[in-house]
């Protein structure tokens, strides 16, 4: 990749501290974590990131859209070392950093998050077909693609409603993703699988769950335990896919202990 692709990749970093850079999921931005940001900023630098081609970051426009080079872009903006947080497709990304960039990452945490979303075998996930019909409505309506989805995420939340409209309002405030990004990006989440290398990540690893989650069902909790077997993991028991923003004040806790545990 060249320097100067690298460069045009933005970040936002706000308050001191260890960073912590969050990483969002498939068709949102880095808006989501603002809720959080506000509550972390004074023990933390926040470094929030929108991924290629979303949101501060649109016009980013990488040689391959692939985990690897996404994952060497974020390393060469954040520029330092720092604990990687990754919600869903994010937690994906997050990961591939880990694996490559071991010594850039002083933890990791992935948020319903799986190492592949697909259903296969043996293996709980998304059902191939639900990803293709999503890959169709691109083609016909994005905004309403993304707003499906939004409804997926939710699905199982006890406040399924707020929820939507709470990551609805915060993702609102960017200018939405072109269609081929969206149609790439959903495609990593189809053909992504790195379950063979998290026993390689060596680093404080955390792995947090909503049991009522629809696209990260809660039987591959114990496959990833298998997997990782050096990884904590905590599952929040009310919540589908979106934790941090259905049960902010649990999931700042949580996060906060284990960093002061592992990282600090």
């Amino acid at each position: 990749m060249t320097e100067s692709m690298a460069e045009r990749l933005k970040i936002a970093s706000q308050g001191q501290g260890i960073p912590l850079v969050f990483i969002h999921g498939w068709g949102l931005n880095s808006a989501v974590w603002q809720p959080c940001s506000a509550q972390l900023q004074t023990d933390f630098e926040v470094i929030t990131v929108d991924l290629p081609g979303f949101a501060t970051n649109n016009l980013v426009q990488l040689e391959q859209y692939s985990l690897v080079e996404i994952a060497n872009a974020i390393i060469d903006a954040v520029g330092k070392p720092a604990v990687y947080i990754g919600w869903s497709l994010g937690g994906l990304v997050a990961s591939q950093i880990a694996i490559n960039h071991p010594e850039q990452v002083l933890g990791l945490i992935t948020v319903a998050s799986s190492p592949q979303f697909i259903e296969r075998d043996n293996w709980p996930g998304i059902k191939e077909s639900v990803l293709a019909l999503f890959h169709q409505q691109l083609a016909q309506d994005t905004t309403k693609t993304i707003s499906n989805f939004l409804k997926i995420q939710a699905m199982g939340s006890p406040h399924i409603r707020q929820d939507i409209k709470t990551i609805r309002d915060l993702v609102m405030q960017h200018q939405q993703p072109a269609r081929q990004i969206l149609d790439d990006s959903l495609s990593l989440l189809e053909t992504s699988d790195l379950s063979e290398q998290l026993a390689g990540i060596k680093q404080p690893f955390f792995r947090l769950y909503g049991k009522l989650d629809g696209l990260v069902p809660k039987q591959v909790i114990a496959l990833i335990d298998e997997l990782a077997p050096n990884s904590q993991r905590y599952i929040f028991e009310q919540a589908s896919h979106a934790p941090f923003i259905s049960h902010q004040a649990e999931f700042l806790t949580i996060l906060k202990n284990w960093l002061m545990e592992h990282v600090i």
